[in-house]
């Protein structure tokens, strides 16, 4: 984080009452303490050494600015507008094809420690306890939902239900981009499937149909979402280690990376380590390949729309590539 973003920063959680000045420790340096330990991944007695205070005050400042930034949520993860983004509205691949779309869903594991009893239940794909955390992010990479603490093993599906009867809502007539593995949701709308999909697999073998052509944008458009996780995961390194504390502190502490990466797309948007994630993405050609999952046959309103995406931009795809004549 960047002097200014974090003054601004230190500033808002001051005039919010949030945080206050102490005499065991100054507001700026309550907040230095915090981002230092989610984004070095610092056990709290090294960290006391470091700033010269016992263990005791580095845990009890700990969660003070913990619960102070969790305040913040629904001032910095907002529902997206349900205006046009200029991502689209800016891109002739997209615009008008994708402009009733909002933003992308995807899950991600992060670490969890666990009591041996739930060991099994949190165990993810790879074999560690992780806990599933699904997010909504727009196209500038901001989230705009975040939903985490459900256990390694619950199916991408099953988070996102349970999302759906809390308070996360899809606006009337718009739609979030999402694999496979969701289901069938309406106003979330997968690729084609038995189709190729990944950007890899385009390199060199351009699309042959419609349905090519719109998994290639969809799939395009998509990595907004592997690209928040992966500028989340590299600033803040506590959530790609082994979590020293409770798992309700555990759950708190994703809320808060994520609080903290929206405050900072909006101050900081060119922040250096956005660049060096994009660049990251585009040496491994583009992105891993998803899991391929079975899924049900996906809602009418969504096989429509889609179909009638991909004919359109197939068709005006065609028109541009058609050799002109005088």
């Amino acid at each position: 984080m960047r002097p200014a973003a974090y003054f601004s920063l230190c500033n808002i959680l001051v005039e919010r009452g949030l945080l206050w000045e102490c005499r065991q420790m100054s507001v700026k340096e309550q907040v230095l303490v915090f981002l230092h330990l989610l984004g070095h991944n610092v056990r709290f007695r090294a960290i006391g050494g470091r700033f010269f205070r016992s263990t005791w005050t580095i845990h009890q400042y700990f969660h003070i600015v913990l619960k102070a930034i969790l305040r913040l949520y629904t001032k910095f993860v907002k529902p997206p507008t349900t205006t046009l983004q200029p991502e689209i509205q800016n891109n002739p691949r997209f615009f008008p094809w994708f402009e009733d779309f909002i933003g992308a869903i995807d899950g991600t594991h992060v670490r969890a420690s666990v009591s041996i009893e739930m060991q099994d239940r949190f165990r993810g794909r790879k074999g560690g306890t992780t806990q599933n955390v699904l997010a909504a992010v727009d196209f500038d990479l901001k989230f705009t939902y975040v939903l985490a603490g459900w256990e390694g093993s619950a199916h991408d599906s099953k988070v996102l239900g349970d999302a759906l009867r809390r308070e996360f809502k899809v606006p009337q007539g718009k739609y979030y981009l999402a694999d496979g593995g969701y289901g069938d949701r309406k106003g979330f709308m997968p690729p084609f499937r038995k189709v190729r999909y990944h950007l890899k697999e385009y390199t060199n073998n351009p699309p042959e149909n419609e349905k090519e052509l719109f998994n290639l944008r969809h799939s395009s458009l998509r990595m907004c979402v592997e690209r928040a996780f992966g500028v989340l995961k590299k600033r803040f390194r506590v959530l790609d280690a082994e979590p020293f504390w409770p798992f309700k502190t555990q759950v708190d502490v994703v809320l808060a990376c994520c609080v903290i990466h929206n405050y900072l797309r909006g101050v900081d948007p060119n922040d250096p380590i956005a660049r060096e994630v994009d660049m990251e993405m585009n040496s491994q050609d583009a992105r891993a390949p998803l899991t391929q999952r079975e899924v049900r046959e996906e809602t009418k309103d969504c096989v429509k729309k889609r179909n009638a995406i991909s004919l359109a931009m197939w068709t005006a795809s065609k028109a541009y590539r058609k050799p002109r004549t005088m």
